[in-house]
């Protein structure tokens, strides 16, 4: 099943009628291990694919690593940003990836990949602190990457790391 109708199926089976919010998927823990195991069998799926050849135009893909100090001191609002960046390099990274790869299984792998990390995307897109709409005008730190290997990755470490903290975060505050 398409992970975007499943988050889409996850959501709607969290509202009720008088507290329609995307914040309801955030209380239920089970949710974001399962998005975590599914990043795991992403990356090991495309491990078992034939051995992919090089991007002769690199991936550039974010620096999702960060520090638990670091990652407390900043607000829910600028964590959401920062994420959103992250994804936003993700996709383009599988994007351009699926281009150069010949290899069925590989492309099968990143189109997945993409799909999950936009379903991701427009999810977060719904929270907001701030008044205005997100700009994709953030400069996150990247590094450039060769190997298809790397984005998924560092996609699961995104969603192991950032993206499960800042879940776990949001339900501190909207699990009451």
């Amino acid at each position: 099943s398409p992970p975007g109708l499943l988050l889409l199926t996850s959501f709607l089976l969290h509202v009720k009628e008088d507290h329609a919010s995307p914040t309801r998927l955030v209380c239920d823990n089970r949710l974001i291990q399962k998005y975590i195991g599914e990043a795991k069998d992403m990356e090991k799926r495309v491990g078992q694919c034939q051995v992919l050849p090089a991007l002769s135009c690199p991936a550039v893909l974010p620096l999702v690593d960060f520090t638990f100090q670091q990652w407390k001191s900043k607000s829910n609002e600028t964590k959401r940003r920062e994420i959103l960046c992250d994804l936003a390099l993700l996709m383009g990274a599988a994007a351009g990836a699926q281009g150069q790869v010949s290899d069925t299984c590989g492309a099968r792998q990143l189109s997945q990949l993409y799909r999950h990390a936009n379903s991701f995307f427009l999810l977060l897109q719904t929270f907001s602190w701030e008044a205005g709409h997100w700009e994709p005008s953030c400069s996150p730190h990247s590094m450039e990457q060769t190997h298809v290997t790397s984005i998924f990755l560092t996609y699961r470490q995104l969603v192991q790391g950032k993206l499960r903290f800042f879940f776990y975060d949001l339900a501190m505050v909207l699990c009451k």
